[in-house]
């Protein structure tokens, strides 16, 4: 263990931290134990359908053009539907990402004069330009699709008062989104999911319910079409594509819905017949079966990362005690610098780019600037230890993936190394001491024209305030 130690000090995490981890992962022996025999019942689900399907070599093979006869490609696409309980699937290179596959999902199933109805809050950040609520040349609105949504409740319970209000005779699709995306909310699970579809089909039984599937694939052993879904949706440098598939995204549900979803990404009258697979085919295979391990690394990381940053004092959702939904944990660090500390831990673990600094930008898509951190070996795969969020209040920051359950611990121990060299957490937990908010010890600090040379100081004031039970206000008032 000591060689392994001396490895971790080499890349930057001093033995402060990693006696910290070592603490942490004590407690997490039942919760890993419960995350190995999901993975193994979704490892037994995959291999299951392969063989049902008769996976041989020639399933790898090469096709270019219009990918006529191309029985690697639909083969895949009836191992896609075995393992999500669908009539059909749509598995594609053609599908360049998750927002794609949403937005090739709803396109092909709603009509000018429909209405397409959210009954889980607002969309995320990427889709309002695809449904039109910010403006965008050919959005859902533009095409005549209209939008309403329900808010969630202030406890993050379905409204479903609301809900039976807002479905009407023009609602033809219910989108609902599986993972939190950059809200605080909890993801939702396979079993939540299913009571809010058998509710709007009671209020309207021909209305389709599409869930977007995206960081949730295998977090648990049943999938949203499990439990009365039409379609779900995602993508492959996600959850499914197991950190091989390069490219590429999934569509699986109803014969007539992924029949409409095939003519939408190709052209009325081709459909699934077209579409090369361009020599993707292998890593298609191979990384849906290696999807249910690799899933479970990336759930040990996030759990790993709320139980660290929980024992810390920061806000995490969800918390390290809750049954996990997906592979996505947020974390509230309560301001900008600490958002841009803690990336840069993560971009610091990376085996690609790890020099690479991250800065936020304006990113195409999103409303506020974005900070990511993601030194990947597939260019935005999410299922590769990664980080990123808005530039807003809360300031949270979302850690997902991890091909592996090392990288993702590594990675999280790098991100509170960041935050303590930053001072960030000195000074975090100092406010909690105090009873103050972040916001209020910055502004302290400023008032006192403090730099990260005095931090030191500071504490030692800190201290003798909480230790004599003197207000900080009233010891800076009379300092002054």
């Amino acid at each position: 263990m000591t060689d392994t130690n001396s490895i971790y000090n080499q890349l930057g995490v001093s033995d402060k931290v990693l006696r910290f981890g070592q603490e942490v992962l004590a407690g997490l022996s039942d919760q890993f134990r419960h995350i190995d025999q999901v993975a193994e019942f979704n490892q037994a689900k995959v291999i299951a359908a392969m063989q049902k399907n008769r996976v041989n070599a020639t399933h790898f093979n090469l096709s270019t053009g219009y990918g006529y006869d191309d029985e690697g490609r639909d083969n895949l696409e009836r191992v896609y539907a075995d393992c999500f309980g669908t009539e059909a699937a749509l598995v594609r290179p053609q599908i360049t990402c998750g927002t794609h596959a949403l937005a090739l999902a709803l396109g092909a199933n709603l009509l000018p004069g429909d209405e397409l109805l959210s009954p889980v809050g607002g969309p995320y950040d990427t889709l309002e330009e695809v449904i039109g609520i910010r403006p965008s040349p050919c959005s859902l609105k533009e095409y005549g699709v209209s939008y309403r949504q329900v808010d969630l409740l202030p406890d993050g319970g379905f409204d479903y008062d609301g809900i039976r209000a807002a479905i009407n005779e023009k609602t033809r699709l219910i989108t609902i989104q599986r993972s939190k995306g950059y809200a605080t909310r909890p993801s939702y699970s396979v079993e939540e999911i299913g009571k809010l579809i058998a509710f709007c089909k009671e209020c309207k039984p021909d209305v389709l319910c599409m869930v977007d599937n995206c960081y949730g694939e295998f977090v648990e052993t049943q999938e949203p079409t499990n439990v009365g879904a039409d379609m779900v949706v995602g993508s492959l440098i996600k959850n499914l594509g197991g950190g091989l598939a390069p490219t590429g995204g999934y569509i699986c549900g109803r014969k007539e819905c992924i029949e409409r979803c095939a003519y939408r990404l190709s052209a009325p009258g081709l459909g699934r017949e077209v579409g090369a697979n361009l020599g993707l085919l292998t890593s298609f295979y191979q990384g849906l079966f290696l999807a249910p391990t690799v899933v479970s690394s990336a759930v040990r990381g996030a759990v790993f990362a709320a139980a660290c940053y929980e024992k810390l004092g920061f806000r995490v959702v969800p918390g390290s005690g809750e049954t996990r939904r997906d592979i996505i944990q947020a974390v509230e660090l309560g301001s900008r610098e600490a958002m841009v500390a803690f990336c840069k831990g993560i971009q610091s673990a990376a085996p690609v780019d790890s020099y690479v600094t991250p800065e936020p930008w304006a990113m195409p898509g999103y409303e506020s600037e974005v900070i990511m951190a993601a030194g990947a070996f597939v260019q935005g795969a999410s299922i590769e230890l990664s980080a990123d969020g808005p530039i807003r209040p809360p300031y949270a920051v979302y850690f997902q993936g991890g091909l592996t359950w090392f990288h993702a611990k590594l990675g999280i121990l790098m991100s509170i190394q960041k935050l303590l060299d930053a001072v960030f957490l000195t000074k975090h937990n100092m406010a909690r001491q105090l009873g103050l908010s972040y916001k209020a010890l910055r502004q302290v600090q400023t008032a006192q024209r403090m730099t990260q040379k005095t931090v030191d100081a500071m504490e030692l004031l800190l201290q003798y305030c909480v230790r004599n039970q003197i207000p900080l206000d009233r010891y800076l008032s009379e300092y002054r």
